[in-house]
């Protein structure tokens, strides 16, 4: 194998890593794709290093906002249990009762948005580990490459968006 696909080996791999510190999976790439781009020239390897450039950049730009978003929604849930003393503290009068029963209220939404999370994150998993990408062997490398990629790039866009939208899922399930 030559120097410029192991150089675009080695990129996918890092992308894929990359989806690992968000959801631990193993992901790899299929053996008709690495096949095909250990058989390319010099010249038809730079698509390629386009691609693995381009999806390597995206998936770790996704992988940072999957990460910060689950790390601040949980920073707030370790706040309001960090809190929680004070507001419960107003069950203790008759006329600051209702700044408990609010506080329980969006306690109960913060937990739910981390269960929506974590179960996000599971189905997330288990989809990937249950279904292979496509790959149609008759399609030149870099088609495979970009094929694959984007389906990579499609679920992590759809993780993402589940947990960027765990607390309206909460506030419309419970009416939050």
């Amino acid at each position: 194998m030559s120097i410029h696909c192991n150089y675009f080996l080695c990129e996918v791999n890092t992308a894929l890593s990359g989806i690992g510190g968000a959801v631990s999976t193993a992901t790899t790439l299929p053996t008709e794709i690495v096949s095909a781009i250990e058989d390319v020239g010099f010249l038809q390897s730079i698509p390629l290093w386009l691609v693995s450039l381009l999806g390597s950049l995206f998936i770790t730009v996704m992988s940072f906002i999957l990460i910060l978003t689950v790390y601040g929604r949980f920073f707030k849930l370790y706040l309001y249990t960090a809190i929680s003393p004070l507001p419960l503290s107003a069950f203790a009068g008759e006329g600051t009762s209702g700044v408990g029963k609010s506080f329980i209220k969006s306690y109960v939404g913060v937990c739910m948005e981390g269960a929506v999370i974590v179960l996000a994150c599971l189905i997330y998993t288990a989809f990937l580990n249950s279904s292979a990408p496509a790959v149609d062997a008759d399609l030149p490398a870099v088609t495979m490459a970009w094929k694959y990629i984007g389906q990579l790039i499609f679920n992590m866009l759809v993780l993402t968006g589940l947990v960027k939208g765990a607390d309206r899922i909460v506030r419309e399930m419970f009416g939050l």
